[in-house]
């Protein structure tokens, strides 16, 4: 039978929000508010792609040439053509629409290009006098169904313009009114919102642009940006503010937005996207707020992801956000702490400061680390230990991070806490100051720029002075950098006007030290002297040189492999070779005069061979 080909029209079905054109049998339409409520999320969808079958492949053929042409052979390959049921079904008429396999189930495609879907532009405002009072609610729902549709903006931008703007416009429209009305929030509305906000936004990411090479610097390095972001960013103003609104029942609510709904908000937070991260955290933290059932299933997903990217992946893009999302959490936690949120800073927050691209989230990390502290104070000396247990040694940019993160700790530490930790803390300062990289001992000696610090440093003075006085009078002058001694001077005259007679003593300390190395050193060359004398005295062992062996008693490099080979050689005894001492035997005698060497014969051979 011969079908009549049909261009795509729009119209308004009163009860369906949006009507759509499919090709069938006498061009008419179907409607497609009934198959739209049945197919939002993955069950279902699965469901009819499974119920479809041969004869999805059938019904195909009744589409115009034109549609066919325009889906690719990989579209129509990948996507499955799910059969809707709807009214017009008795009478004849068949509805396609494809979902997509792609992004995970419950996702509904966007159509191909000029394929059969298509808004319509033709509803009456929110706002206008013509939307009566009673019609607003299906009105709104009939918006919310028809920004259901999805769009491509990344192979083909140029393609559907009009209907995207429609679908835009039908987002702003949204956005204002649910902003300015109060009783806009019915019950009938939380299913179609969330309904909408999962179908635009819950989708599968695309792999990172750059997975193992350097990590993201977000001063240098450009993030790459969403292609839909002009849809995306008025859906989530839509839900942020749908959750913001004083009409909000979470006791409604809570019947759509379930765990599963929490965990696919975490997945998109590795969004390379910083706009879309920024969005999810604060939508993260509302239903954190509102939802007391889910607060405890949110802390538990938030660890997994820690514990994923601190001991398998180490690579995430939402590490920073969901240490933001924590530190208000942290905030609210009451007193006394519960042992899961001690174990949550032993096991989570220390293990973060190994993974070596710290620097993305390390301002909010030691935000969390210093809220804890404030919270429990007794939680200090664990705090103190993991980090000089963590602490870098050859990489100084993180050493620097590591010195701020301490610092904040410092000040909000109680005094009976510090004299816990101050002597091992002060050690690792010691070897800060010391250190040949200027940044790291610039930073250290800024701790005595901190009266807080200063006045804990003096109720301690007998006991962190001498910690800390031989490295600071050792790079006082020995430094390359004429910053530190600048720095090194003013500390040492702080700990003077402290206690000038400890000063004294630890310089006579200091000197006495000195004196005994010295002295230790002069010892260690008589000794040498000792056993070259004795080398020398035996004729069978040779002398190394003077050089070699200061540097084996100083423990300094060896010399070249050239030098050192013939200064071992030179050590060794010369091989001398001498004649047997045979006994003044007759019969010996006679032997060794009879005995015929064979080098004749060899040389008979050689001759032999070369003509």
């Amino acid at each position: 039978m011969k079908h009549s080909r049909a261009t795509s029209t729009c119209g308004t079905l009163p009860q369906n929000g949006f009507s759509c054109h499919f090709p069938g049998r006498g061009g008419q339409r179907a409607p497609v508010g009934e198959w739209q409520r049945k197919l939002r999320f993955s069950r279902v969808c699965a469901s009819r792609v499974a119920a479809s079958g041969p004869p999805a492949r059938r019904r195909r053929r009744s589409c115009t040439r034109s549609s066919i042409a325009e889906v690719p052979e990989r579209s129509r390959r990948n996507d499955v053509t799910v059969p809707l049921a709807s009214p017009s079904a008795a009478t004849g008429n068949s509805a396609n629409f494809r979902l997509s396999k792609v992004g995970g189930a419950g996702v509904v495609a966007p159509p191909p290009r000029r394929a059969y879907l298509r808004l319509t532009p033709s509803f009456p405002s929110l706002r206008s006098d013509a939307a009566a009072a009673a019609d607003r609610e299906e009105l709104f729902v009939q918006k919310l169904r028809q920004c259901c549709v999805l769009f491509d903006f990344a192979c083909d931008p140029l393609s559907d313009l009009k209907f995207k703007e429609v679908k835009r416009a039908g987002l702003r429209e949204m956005l204002d009114y649910i902003a300015h009305n109060t009783d806009a929030l019915t019950e009938a509305i939380y299913p179609e919102a969330v309904g909408m906000f999962s179908v635009n936004l819950f989708r599968t990411l695309p792999p990172s642009s750059n997975p193992a090479g350097a990590e993201f610097d977000p001063e240098e390095d450009e993030p790459t940006l969403e292609a839909a972001w002009p849809h995306l960013q008025l859906v989530y103003e839509f839900f942020l503010r749908f959750l913001e609104s004083p009409d909000f029942q979470a006791n409604v609510a809570k019947k759509y937005m379930d765990q599963n709904f929490v965990l696919s908000l975490l997945e998109l937070l590795d969004s390379e996207d910083p706009r879309e991260r920024d969005f999810l955290k604060t939508i993260l933290h509302r239903i954190y707020g509102k939802f007391l059932g889910l607060r405890a299933y949110v802390r538990r997903q938030i660890n997994n992801v820690f514990y994923r990217f601190i001991y398998e992946t180490e690579r995430h893009n939402g590490i920073a956000e969901l240490l933001e999302i924590l530190g208000s959490i942290i905030n609210g936690f009451a007193l006394p702490l519960k042992e899961e949120h001690k174990m949550f800073l032993i096991r989570v927050l220390l293990p973060l400061h190994k993974v070596k691209s710290l620097s993305v989230y390390h301002p909010q990390l030691a935000y969390c680390v210093v809220r804890f502290l404030e919270k429990d104070g007794s939680l200090t000396e664990p705090v103190i230990a993991g980090l000089l247990k963590l602490w870098p040694k050859t990489h100084s940019p993180k050493e620097v991070m590591f010195l701020n993160e301490l610092e904040e700790i410092l000040d909000v530490m109680e005094p009976a806490q510090f004299v816990k930790v101050h002597r091992p803390l002060f050690r690792q300062l010691a070897k800060c100051v010391s250190s040949a990289h200027f940044q790291v001992a610039e930073r250290a000696l800024y701790y005595w720029n901190n009266d807080y610090i200063m006045s804990l440093i003096s109720d301690n003075a007998a006991s962190i002075l001498p910690i800390m006085f031989p490295a600071l009078y050792k790079n006082s002058n020995s430094h390359w950098n004429k910053t530190i001694h600048g720095l090194i001077y003013n500390a040492l005259k702080l700990f003077m006007e402290m206690n000038q007679k400890l000063f004294d003593d630890c310089t006579q300390q200091y000197k006495s030290d000195k004196h005994k190395e010295k002295h230790k050193m002069k010892e260690r060359e008589q000794m040498w002297s000792k056993l070259e004398e004795l080398a020398r005295r035996n004729p069978r062992v040779g002398l190394a040189p003077r050089r070699l062996a200061e540097e084996r008693a100083s423990g300094t490099s060896l010399p070249p492999p050239t030098f050192q080979k013939s200064a071992l050689s030179a050590m060794e005894p010369k091989v001398t070779r001498r004649k047997s001492d045979l006994p003044q035997d007759v019969y010996t005698i006679k032997a060794l005069e009879a005995h015929k060497r064979a080098e004749r014969f060899l040389t008979a051979n050689q001759e032999a061979l070369s003509l």
